[in-house]
């Protein structure tokens, strides 16, 4: 399958990188290999992308995308994502084809889970 005009990169902004790296590490098990002091991709998780160094951060109330992330149990990922520093900004509710809510991390930007 051909990857022309595919969405291949997704590059996050935050404030503070080892946090970041810490929290979706003990949240989501995600695993990190750092390009320099203001840059972090992280590895293995659906799609390739970083985190880089930026004084911004987004949500949905800014109009920004959202990243969504799935989940195998709403409730598990809820705990991990509240015992890494997470906060849940919309509890969680039906959608057509299943669950999610919305939570934001260490730097303030707003991401979902869902599962069916």
């Amino acid at each position: 399958m051909s990857n022309h005009h595919k969405v291949n990169y997704l590059e996050i902004p935050v404030n503070d990188l080892t946090k970041t790296k810490m929290f979706f590490s003990d949240a989501f098990g995600w695993h990190f290999k750092d390009y320099g002091p203001e840059y972090s991709c992280f590895l293995d998780v659906g799609i390739d992308g970083g985190f880089y160094l930026s004084s911004t951060h987004f949500n949905l109330e800014k109009g920004c995308p959202l990243i969504v992330l799935y989940s195998q149990c709403l409730e598990t990922s809820e705990r991990k994502i509240l015992a890494a520093g997470g906060l849940i900004t919309k509890a969680v509710f039906s959608f057509p084809g299943g669950k999610r809510f919305h939570f934001s991390d260490n730097n303030g930007n707003e991401y979902a889970v869902w599962s069916e």
